[in-house]
Parts: structure tokens; C-alpha cells; sequence
């Protein structure tokens, strides 16, 4: 994939969606935007009770999920931390956290972002939802002895589905 190159999307939840990519893979992020894991790094980790990207892999790099924990159906067991961790797209859209053209949230924004689409205002808005998240890093700092990465699981599970470095 190159800057250039046109994708066009084809799966349950959108058919027909093309973006262009602007900026090389992995590059050119806006300032202040610096996730500590790619999508590769965290669908090998183990996000989302591994219920995410089943129908959509043909959309990115084939390598992102040689070693993912994929599943069709969730499995808490797929996850990092081991735990339930993930709420239905309805809650989703409920809580008004899905925009357009990202039906799937952030992580499908941030996969898509990493790729080198870009769109300004719905980067703006998700990279501002991902600077409030480190709130969470800064409760794990003050609440977990340093080494133990089985404090507060569930928000380090958190972390790492918003690509901040869950082992804080």
C-alpha cells in the first residue's frame, strides 16, 4: 500500500466505501498523535475479545493478521489481560462514539488512519477522544505499585485497545 492507492471496502457493515491514501503507512501522524502500538502489534495482543476485523481483513495488510486473535464470536479469553472488555456497537452508537465514515470506532478509524487515509475533521475529533483516554495511564501510575501489570486489568485492557502502552 502506497500513497496513492485507492481502497475500496466491501464488507458487512459497508460496501463501496473507497478512500485514498495521503500519507505513507505508519507515517506523517498529526502533531501530538503518537499511539505506542500499531494495529498489528495490538490485534496480536489480543483486543477487543478478538471479535473485531473478521469480515474486513481484505481492506489491510495481510501480515496484520498472521498472528491475531481473531474470533467469530467474543472470547475474553483472546484478550491480553484475559477479561471482558468490550460493549455491542450499540452501546456504541448510543453514546454517540461512532462517526463517520468509521462504523466500526475508533480502532477501524485508527487502521485506516495508520494506513495513510485521511480525513481532517474525523481525525481531529478521534485524536482528541485518544488524548483524553490517557487518563486511564495516569490511574494506573497512581493506584498500581510499578511492575505490576495485573493491577486494574481492565483498564489496562483499555489502554491497549486505544493503542497506549498497557504495561505502564
Amino acid at each position: 500500500m502506497a500513497v496513492g492507492d485507492v481502497i475500496t471496502v466491501n464488507d458487512r457493515m459497508q460496501s463501496g466505501y473507497e478512500y485514498t491514501l495521503e500519507a505513507p503507512v505508519g507515517e506523517e501522524f498529526a502533531e501530538g498523535f503518537q499511539p505506542f502500538l500499531t494495529p498489528k502489534q495490538m490485534l496480536e495482543m489480543g483486543v477487543f475479545e478478538g471479535k473485531y476485523c473478521n469480515d474486513c481483513q481484505d481492506e489491510f495488510p495481510q501480515d496484520w493478521f498472521e498472528n491475531a486473535k481473531i474470533s467469530e464470536k467474543p472470547d475474553p479469553e483472546l484478550n491480553y489481560f484475559g477479561i471482558k472488555s468490550r460493549q455491542n456497537l450499540g452501546v456504541w452508537r448510543e453514546k454517540g462514539w461512532i462517526y463517520p465514515p468509521d462504523p466500526r470506532g475508533w480502532f477501524q478509524w485508527y487502521c485506516r488512519y495508520y494506513l495513510g487515509r485521511r480525513i481532517a475533521r474525523v481525525d481531529a475529533v478521534q485524536i482528541k477522544r485518544w488524548r483524553a483516554f490517557a487518563r486511564h495511564a495516569g490511574q494506573i501510575k497512581a493506584n498500581c505499585a510499578p511492575g505490576d501489570v495485573f493491577c486494574r486489568p481492565r483498564q489496562r485492557q483499555a489502554l491497549l485497545q486505544w493503542a497506549y502502552d498497557p504495561l505502564i
